[in-house]
């Protein structure tokens, strides 16, 4: 469910619903239920106080988070940030960052493309299309960055969807006996050989989409957190601490 109709439709139900809940017995349980209540269809994962008092985050299984007041009468959508002597931190992005590196760490490596570094220092996880200008230009610089110890793992992300052109190229990149050698040459612009085999495509498109990508290339680092776009080879190995 879009989480701005989710809030809209939240509101309303709340308003209609009438006085909130007593706070008295499992608040956690009460904010499920009357939310469950006011949202036909809505799935809730988890509940629990926020770093914020007085505020409860709340976790729906597509992903999406937002807070409530102990009652569950009112709900906050957006980004909690949390002022501290080292600057601002985004405690909703912490809490997506934990959640997405579960569900990588539960999908695993099943059918990846793997540039591995002979020194292995740090492992990213990048969701790429074949045929994605920036996907290629990062790809130029995957030597680089097997030379600072960085391991590549390819996940399938054509963004033009199943049934498309970059859908099936990317199938035969999978499907050929040397995978690095035609995802080199595909992201290079030349013709790979069409093939079709069992493949893990689909599943690996859908997996991006469970984990918030909505472009290309997106960099997944092993905390959780993810780079959205192209990051030169140098600049991600200084993020990652390895310069």
């Amino acid at each position: 469910m879009n989480i701005k109709r989710f809030f809209m439709i939240a509101v309303i139900a709340a308003g209609v619903l009438g006085s909130p809940f007593s706070v008295a017995g499992d608040v956690e349980d009460s904010i499920s239920e009357r939310l469950s209540s006011a949202v036909p269809g809505l799935k809730i994962s988890s509940v629990r106080e926020s770093e914020a008092k007085g505020l409860y985050e709340v976790k729906s299984n597509n992903g999406d988070i937002i807070y409530t007041t102990p009652d569950g009468q009112f709900l906050l959508t957006g980004d909690l940030l949390r002022v501290s002597s080292n600057g601002i931190a985004n405690v909703t992005e912490e809490a997506r960052a934990g959640e997405r590196r579960k569900t990588m760490d539960s999908y695993g490596e099943k059918g990846v493309i793997s540039y591995k570094a002979s020194n292995e220092k740090a492992v990213v996880d990048v969701f790429t299309d074949i045929d994605c200008p920036y996907c290629r230009k990062l790809h130029d610089e995957v030597p680089q960055l097997n030379d600072y110890g960085i391991t590549v793992n390819y996940y399938a992300y054509p963004r033009s969807g199943p049934g498309t052109p970059s859908f099936t190229k990317y199938m035969s990149v999978w499907c050929a006996e040397d995978q690095q050698s035609a995802m080199t040459s595909a992201k290079s612009g030349k013709t790979v050989e069409a093939a079709t085999c069992d493949n893990p495509v689909r599943e690996q498109f859908e997996l991006g989409r469970r984990v918030g990508v909505t472009g290309t290339p997106a960099i997944v680092l092993e905390d959780g957190n993810i780079v959205r776009g192209y990051v030169p080879a140098k600049n991600l190995a200084e993020g990652l601490g390895l310069l």
